[in-house]
């Protein structure tokens, strides 16, 4: 990449000198490129300029190397992936700080309603972004916002030294979004978040709380009978969860028969977190197959089995050890379990090391809301099961530009776009005083 950029600079210092006189003429060069400004960025080792997606004029796939540890180069670095969905210099930037790894290139909510530039951010050790082997330690919120810090800085510097630039993120990301502002408060012209929790402790019991009041009584009772049924028909329910495992090539880390205890105490928090219909519940005379089909519709393969925790096992370490994530009571089917300790995640650390959890960063965030932070707007929906431990912003949190919008009965999914035109109105404007400040 050093050979790339040196061939650009060259090629922007061409110099003739005229024959007929002493004095040396400049050609003009042609405006310099995208590729070219991108290029020159220090620390991109790679740039491969890609298909045109959305209202985007060019779009990018960069690299940028990265420190593994900022408190210790000795460590080495990484190569961290970024997307860059290029409109125009005048417009502003959408940053999106995924919690997790890249997906769509396609524009976001912020950068379609703006017809804005998008910049998006893998998070470390997430999908392409993860070194062949990691240092668990070094994967800290700290470190995480040091690299979203020094992309941020270097895109603008190269590209939208005049553009207001918000970031963004889901879930996860929204807390991305918050450790960021914490760490780097001046480095975005303000931030949207959606749907991220605020967790206090590794196991948040919010959440039990929450899962007990939530919806209606009816809904409520649904949901433990469906419980309360699948405990039921454990039995034949494995016997299916075996011939599945066989089929699909599914294991899990402590056990099958643990799977689908964990899937059934799970089945609470995902009906509310996606919006489950209470009339697609089966009742007490459903088969085995109807039972085992509406619970893993519902709760899905994918937080439990072994393939999917190794590619969601940063996920689980940032959870367990500054994050926070949820337990699930077993009181309620101790008859079925025969205890009343709470289930965790224990399970879930990278293997041959655990960490205790440390509370302080989320503090952190908390007092910086309470006191500090400027300019942010948060989205949730008000049945999310994540909603638990949503951001709860003081009386006088508007005077320093703090916003929270709770979507009536809304899930996980839920978006600036899924409010009322009203709404949808009253949010825009506060981002777009943001913007024209």
């Amino acid at each position: 990449m050093k050979s790339i950029r040196y061939y650009y600079l060259l090629l922007s210092l061409l110099l003739v000198v005229g024959c007929k006189s002493a004095s040396v003429v400049v050609i003009p060069t042609t405006e310099v490129s995208n590729f070219q400004k991108l290029a020159a960025i220090e620390n991109i080792v790679s740039i491969e300029k890609r298909a045109v997606v959305s209202h985007f004029d060019e779009n990018y796939e960069l690299w940028f190397e990265q420190p593994i540890d900022y408190n210790d180069l000795s460590k080495g670095t990484f190569r961290q992936r970024v997307f860059l969905g290029f409109e125009n210099p005048t417009q502003p930037v959408i940053v999106e700080l995924n919690g997790y790894g890249l997906g769509s290139e396609k524009a976001g909510e912020l950068a379609n309603h703006y017809n804005a530039n998008q910049l998006s951010i893998e998070h470390r050790y997430f999908n392409n972004s993860r070194p062949e082997e990691i240092d668990w330690n070094t994967l800290t919120l700290e470190n995480a916002a040091k690299d979203q810090a020094t992309i941020i800085n270097a895109i603008r510097n190269a590209l939208y030294p005049n553009s207001k630039f918000i970031s963004t993120g889901i879930s996860k990301g929204c807390q991305t979004v918050m450790v960021h502002r914490l760490y780097f408060p001046e480095n975005v012209d303000g931030c949207v978040c959606y749907v991220g929790p605020l967790n206090f402790a590794r196991e948040d019991d919010r959440i039990f709380e929450f899962l007990k009041n939530v919806g209606t009584a009816e809904e409520r009772e649904k949901i433990r009978s469906f419980q309360e049924l699948s405990f039921e028909n454990k039995a034949a329910l494995l016997e299916i969860l075996k011939n599945k495992a066989t089929e699909k090539g599914m294991s899990w880390e402590f056990g099958i028969e643990k799977a689908l205890e964990y899937s059934i105490l799970e089945y609470p928090f995902a009906y509310w977190q996606w919006g489950t219909k209470p009339n697609s519940i089966p009742m007490a005379s459903a088969s085995t197959e109807d039972i085992y089909k509406h619970l893993f519709e519902v709760v899905g393969y994918g937080f439990f089995e072994a393939n999917s925790v190794e590619n969601l096992q940063p996920y689980f370490w940032a959870a367990l050890t500054e994050q926070g994530i949820y337990g699930y009571e077993t009181m309620p089917f101790k008859k079925y379990l025969n205890t009343d300790k709470i289930y965790t995640f224990d399970w879930a650390f990278p293997e041959g090391i655990t960490k205790a959890f440390d509370s302080k960063s989320m503090l952190r965030i908390k007092s910086f809301l309470d006191s500090e932070a400027e300019k942010m707007l948060f989205i949730y929906g008000e049945y999310d099961a994540w909603s638990a431990t949503a951001v709860e912003l003081v009386n006088n949190a508007y005077k320093r530009q703090l916003y929270k919008f709770t979507k009536p009965k809304g899930d996980h999914r839920t978006r600036i776009k899924s409010f009322n035109p009203d709404k949808k109105k009253e949010i825009y404007s506060i981002i777009d005083g943001w913007l024209e400040e």
